[in-house]
């Protein structure tokens, strides 16, 4: 029969912070009978014996479950200083300690163990204090050379979101960007930032649903759509009829069709195009020299939202995805609401963003899709340009509440915001898929 204890060292020494480097709201510390659970379950990182990996790996998964907002996370005086430990009884069968009366003490719905085995195998394992079981165990290969190893940390921490939750994590997930113009890469948790090839000044980037692929255009330049690619590192330009200058490319959400807009003599308006046997242009509107663009794919592939002047300032408006029905979508007030712009839909279809002009500085809104009801998101500095994470709760936009333009992510739920980026002037950010190996 297993045994479950605890192993604890310096429980009550203050004198070290938290260990995980982490930007939590309202970070306390809870112990016993003083903490009081929220609506949220409490979540404990635990220690383990000290390894360059495994330490590592903890920060890591620790810091995205914070950054997912679904859990109440628990920081303990002293750090990290509680761990799973292990023995051996009379016959010689390893134990498991674990003392889920003081995790619970502590407030923790659950906890998480990261132990290094003896074959360069990190084991993660999910505690379900209340309930006082394994609930999930994960083993990941130590394989710091290779590139994809954080991800795969990532994919564990949502693996875990998900095992507690029900609903996966969006840790394993990338946000491009530009800075000067050039394209940029960052996982979700502000680390690994890297340059993307790209040819000429990057305008527009969005990423392709396959999470390898990405479109961006060549903009002031020849204004040319082009694909590339992270596996191979190429860049190649679209085949499609020339005619104009193109800019704001959208996919499809099977990555079979790209709608983007053309501008031309007459206005600008929105052209369908075959990603898959790259062919068969279609126009989609007939702007009749008003604007139609930036194009957003409902998650079905159905309908388009898109920002069109034909009533004045732009406007957000729908359509079916073959150009009929096109009717306004986002309500205003004539001569009252200022421009709307950057429509995206979320992955769950229930609501979309963009942002707006308020007395004279762009302000994120979100839209309920199904009653239309509109409400502003912020109201500090300028902010623009949101992007949806696949839970359809976070949302990243570019804002320049500290002084420069960066890249910020705020959860809707809770109002919680936290900063991506900290270099340079950001623009123009685009959140990935959750990505898979």
């Amino acid at each position: 029969m297993i045994r479950r204890i605890v192993a604890v060292a310096g429980l009550l020494s203050l004198s070290a912070g938290p260990v995980f480097a982490q930007v939590p709201i309202d970070q306390g510390v809870r112990i016993g009978i003083t903490y009081a659970p929220g609506t949220r379950p409490g979540m404990l990182v635990l220690g383990g014996v000290p390894g360059a990996v495994s330490d590592s790996v903890r920060a890591i998964i620790a810091r995205d479950l914070d950054f997912s907002d679904q859990f109440e996370m628990i920081y303990l005086p002293g750090g990290d200083n509680l761990s799973i430990g292990a023995a051996s009884d009379d016959g010689g069968t390893d134990e498991v300690f674990v003392n889920y009366q003081l995790y619970s003490a502590l407030g923790a719905d659950y906890a998480v163990s990261i132990t290094e085995g003896v074959d360069s195998v990190l084991s993660i394992d999910l505690y379900d204090v209340r309930g006082e079981t394994l609930a999930n165990t994960l083993a990941l290969p130590i394989r710091a050379e290779d590139p994809e190893f954080r991800q795969d940390i990532h994919r564990v921490s949502d693996e875990m979101v998900r095992s507690s939750t029900g609903t996966p994590g969006i840790a394993a997930t990338r946000l491009l960007w530009v800075r000067r113009a050039g394209l940029r890469v960052i996982d979700s948790d502000s680390h690994d930032e890297k340059s993307l090839p790209s040819v000429g000044n990057v305008y527009s980037p969005v990423w392709h649903p396959d999470g390898n692929q990405y479109a961006y255009v060549d903009f002031p330049g020849n204004s040319q759509i082009n694909i590339g690619s992270l596996d191979s590192g190429d860049v190649r330009a679209i085949s499609a009829d020339a005619g104009g200058q193109d800019f704001a490319p959208a996919f499809d959400p099977l990555g079979r069709t790209l709608v983007f807009s053309r501008a031309s003599g007459d206005g600008t308006d929105l052209y369908s195009y075959n990603f898959i046997d790259d062919c068969c242009l279609q126009r989609l509107t007939v702007g009749r020299f008003s604007d139609n663009l930036s194009p957003t794919f409902s998650p079905d592939g159905r309908r388009i939202a898109y920002v069109s002047t034909r009533s004045g300032l732009p406007q957000i408006y729908v359509m079916a995805a073959d150009g009929t029905g096109q009717e306004l979508f986002a309500p205003f007030d004539y001569g009252v609401t200022g421009g709307s712009y950057a429509p995206e839909w979320a992955p769950d279809g229930l609501s979309l963003a963009f942002h707006r002009d308020v007395a004279g500085s762009p302000q994120v809104f979100i839209m309920d899709v199904a009653t239309r009801s509109v409400k502003q998101l912020t109201s500090v500095g300028r902010n623009e340009d949101p992007t949806w994470a696949p839970d359809s709760r976070h949302l990243a936009f570019v804002s320049s509440r500290t002084g420069s333009s960066q890249i910020w992510v705020i959860d809707i739920d809770t109002g919680r915001t936290r900063q991506v980026t900290r270099r340079g002037r950001a623009k123009l950010p685009a959140w990935s898929r959750r990505l898979t190996r």
